[in-house]
Formats: structure tokens, C-alpha cells, sequence
């Protein structure tokens, strides 16, 4: 999943995990396992923004 500074993502299918972090490497980005340490408060937050825009 790519999470953007504003928190909206997209998921898209890679080649495990070996392959996510070679294409983090790749493009300079920070990788986190959200296994480990959650999903971001800003894609929370972003969610939230975008429920409460469709109501």
C-alpha cells in the first residue's frame, strides 16, 4: 500500500516483501510493516475526511 503525505492510498500487488522493499529502495521512500507498527494516523484521518465528504 502507498499511503502520499495528505494520507491517500492506493494498493497495488507486489512481489512480497523482499519486492516492496527493493522498490522503496528504488524510489527513496520510507517502507513500514503495518503488521508492526499500524496503519498511519494521516490515512485514518484521510478516510474519516472522505466518509464525512460522501454523507
Amino acid at each position: 500500500m502507498l499511503i502520499a503525505h495528505d494520507g491517500e492510498w492506493t494498493r497495488r500487488r507486489i512481489d512480497g516483501p523482499d519486492g516492496a522493499r527493493r522498490f522503496a529502495h528504488r524510489l527513496a521512500i520510507p517502507i513500514y510493516d503495518v503488521r508492526l507498527v499500524g496503519y498511519p494516523q494521516r490515512m485514518r484521518d484521510y478516510n474519516e475526511r472522505r466518509k464525512r465528504a460522501a454523507n
